[in-house]
């Protein structure tokens, strides 16, 4: 319930400071692609190391989450996963169980490590209810014992006019307005507002923060994985992130090399896990055929690979564009436009201010000349730093900024970037 003030009725809130630990837990429910893991192991790792005998730990569905490196201080637990079909419902990915056991399998080992793990916030990336509203009794759990509990948003949600009616489906307004402390908003208000279509309760609307994106660093070199020789002088990276659903720019891109042999720059592809096997064995073989493209199979340390490019072809997913920025690409954005016009939003609103180049296949037609004609362009594109943007890339240390105002109550909170009237 909400009290008179608009807040949720909840217990205090807890102070990490008193209890002499630190403890942030990160769901990203993860039923598709690699973004939501990605975004929640860039936040945990920053935030470890902050202060002594911090600890973060992700909750995640995602099956290759085993491939990543974490920081000390991070760990991760692993629901079982699950997968889309083609009607737009659900299965257990690899148990032989209905969706709703899976489900119901989720939601107790998700609301135990909270027990057992009790953090002092709790951060929801993107889905206020979860899967199919797993994490509710997680947040009902939290919010009695006074953890901080915080929606962490993309940029980008969806089109309004398709977001709204999903929510409401889901009930995601109500459950947000009656579990959530505050929204963190992984991006600008000059780029776009997410959640403008909402209604929201007055003490989410003063506690909804703009962070910047979310600034990435380059690891550590790895050590056994072997790129291209193409790479061993300028190329262009083509990254469909996971790979799930990057096939039509993948073909654009090669369509475009077999039209045209004189782009001048070579391009080595990375598929991405969830690409499908017949289709990436089908690219390999026109791929073997050409001199000035090669590929990979994936690259848990991308940012490496896209660090030696001269620029980027991708479909301007979240992680993505904030790796764009990161290294300073120049880039050429392919977006998806269904089942969601996220990436489409993003690559117009990223295009107007001059950060990335756009191309949308026009009357649903992937002309490869069109893709030549922009992979020709695209070296003597602008850079994202050629555009001054205040608070771009500060994500990351807004949100370090505001996990210790939590942690340390008695601490001035300090100026957070707000939503603008």
């Amino acid at each position: 319930m909400l009290l008179a003030s608009g807040e949720p009725d909840r217990a205090a809130p807890r102070s990490g400071g008193e209890t002499g630990r630190s403890r942030v837990m990160i769901y990203s429910h993860d039923t598709f692609g690699l973004g939501h893991l990605r975004r929640s192991r860039a936040i945990a790792n920053a935030l470890v190391g902050e202060r002594p005998g911090f600890s973060a730990i992700i909750v995640s569905g995602s099956p290759v989450i085993g491939s990543f490196e974490f920081g000390s201080g991070v760990d991760y637990v692993r629901v079982p996963g699950v997968t889309k079909l083609p009607d737009g419902d659900y299965r257990s990915l690899n148990l032989n169980l209905s969706i709703e056991e899976a489900t119901g399998l989720r939601e107790a080992l998700i609301r135990q490590t909270a027990e057992t793990f009790d953090p002092d916030v709790l951060i929801v990336d993107k889905e206020p209810t979860g899967f199919r509203g797993e994490i509710v009794p997680t947040l009902d759990l939290m919010r009695r014992r006074g953890a901080r509990i915080v929606l962490g948003v993309r940029d980008v949600m969806d089109d309004p006019a398709l977001l709204v009616p999903e929510w409401e489906r889901k009930g995601a307004a109500d459950v947000l307005a009656r579990c959530y402390d505050e929204v963190w908003v992984y991006g600008l208000p000059e780029i776009y507002r997410p959640l403008a279509a909402f209604d929201l309760p007055e003490h989410l609307v003063r506690d909804t923060a703009y962070t910047g994106y979310l600034r990435r660093e380059l690891p550590a070199e790895p050590i056994l994985t072997r790129y291209p020789g193409l790479t061993r002088r300028p190329f262009i990276l083509v990254t469909t992130g996971g790979g799930g659903d990057g096939d039509d720019v993948i073909e654009w891109v090669l369509s475009a090399y077999e039209a045209d042999p004189s782009i001048p720059l070579p391009a080595v592809v990375v598929f991405g896990p969830f690409i499908n096997r017949d289709r990436r064995r089908g690219f390999m073989a026109r791929i073997a055929r050409h001199p000035k493209l090669d590929a990979i199979s994936f690259d848990t340390k991308l940012e490496v690979l896209m660090s030696r490019a001269e620029a980027v072809v991708a479909m301007g997913g979240y992680n993505t564009f904030c790796e764009i920025l990161s290294l300073d690409k120049r880039s050429l954005i392919v977006p998806r436009t269904k089942p969601r016009r996220e990436q489409l939003i993003r690559a117009e609103e990223a295009s107007r201010l001059g950060l990335v180049s756009m191309l949308v296949a026009e009357d649903g037609v992937r002309a490869p000349e069109a893709m030549a004609r922009a992979l020709h362009a695209l070296p003597t594109r602008p850079r994202p730093s050629d555009v001054v943007i205040p608070g771009l890339l500060d994500g990351l240390d807004v949100i370090r900024s505001r996990v210790s105002a939590i942690l340390d109550p008695a601490e001035p909170r300090g100026s957070l970037p707000e939503a603008a009237e």
